[in-house]
């Protein structure tokens, strides 16, 4: 299926809605909202202020929303007042969407919106981003999945029609690995980093990675840091922040995502970076499971096994076994 044929679905499905908008000013957020500025009856952009986020985030957020001419409310969510949050265990993205989801979806119901939309796409789905479990739970609707759009393909539509987006909208406690506590000392040091990671590499899209005191350098391109200048420049800065050591991930940060799955001889296999919830899978596909056990779900021509192997067969053609695929995995309950 082409863009075009899926933007048509999301602003079909968009069309003569009253819409609220989960909003970050992300490429998939700022998608949804574009187009529901075009085909819906009222829109609302809704953004949580976490107070976690990179610089120049709301003022992001402000001027998007002013240039798509829609309603745009910030709802302020402190996480550093939240003491199970700043502990930093496993299940905090969980936890954390939990409290944005749960503020976005009281404001747009206060405030008349029936229809309240997040911007994940196909390709969040086959990637460990267990926060989607939340947007299932509060029923918040998900065009851009209902459309098969991938990430690769949402930013190729963006780009195509010079349509703004920001890179930089990931909360920086991300940067921090699981067990390590988040502290405003941490997050400020990371967002000083990747200010200054930034100017330097030219690069929108930057990361520093804290690990105390090594400080992880990701960036989308390396054209201008090669040089020794560059790169004692930004040794020399971090460490004056408090980094000890500063590293160079050599693998570039790439936010292209898109879904390929590994097909031949009629069938395919795609391994999940996650377990499957067996017992919540069943109850999503009801009705549609004509062979089950404890380990494994086995549809017509899909298999959906508790590793996160999911297996198909005999399919007529790639397209054919891909569209299934992308069909079966919004049905499909992860384990967190």
């Amino acid at each position: 299926m082409k863009i075009e044929d899926k933007i048509e679905i999301v602003k079909e499905i968009l069309k003569d809605k009253k819409v609220a908008i989960g909003f970050s000013g992300g490429a998939d957020s700022t998608l949804i909202t574009y187009l529901a500025s075009k085909v819906s009856s009222d829109v609302l952009a809704i953004t949580i202020d976490n107070h976690l986020f990179p610089d120049n985030f709301l003022n992001h957020t402000k001027n998007m929303a002013c240039e798509f001419g829609v309603k745009h409310h910030i709802i302020d969510l402190d996480f550093y007042e939240d003491e199970e949050f700043l502990k930093n265990l496993s299940g905090r993205c969980h936890s954390c969407r939990k409290m944005m989801y749960s503020k976005i979806k009281k404001y747009a119901e206060d405030n008349g919106f029936d229809y309240i939309c997040d911007g994940n796409n196909i390709s969040d789905l086959v990637v460990d981003r267990p926060g989607i479990l939340i947007t299932y739970a509060m029923d918040f609707k998900t065009p851009l999945i209902e459309a098969k759009l991938t990430s690769k393909e949402i930013h190729e539509y963006l780009s195509k029609n010079n349509i703004k987006y920001s890179k930089s909208t990931t909360c920086l406690a991300t940067r921090i690995p699981t067990g390590t506590e988040i502290t405003y000392e941490k997050i400020s040091k990371i967002k000083k980093s990747e200010n200054i990671l930034s100017e330097i590499s030219g690069c929108e899209l930057v990361k520093v990675r804290d690990f105390n005191e090594v400080g992880i350098c990701e960036v989308e391109s390396f054209s201008t840091i090669t040089n020794i200048n560059s790169l004692n420049e930004i040794n020399d800065k971090l460490k004056s922040l408090g980094y000890k050591k500063v590293c160079l991930n050599l693998s570039i940060l790439d936010d292209n995502e898109e879904i390929v799955i590994d097909y031949e001889n009629n069938g395919f296999k795609y391994q999940l970076p996650f377990t499957v919830n067996i017992e919540n899978t069943k109850k999503v596909l009801g009705k549609k499971i004509p062979n089950e056990n404890s380990d494994k779900i086995k549809l017509e021509k899909i298999s959906i096994n508790q590793n996160g192997l999911i297996e198909g067969h005999d399919y007529e053609n790639y397209d054919e076994a891909l569209f299934d695929f992308m069909e079966t995995l919004p049905q499909i309950r992860r384990n967190i």
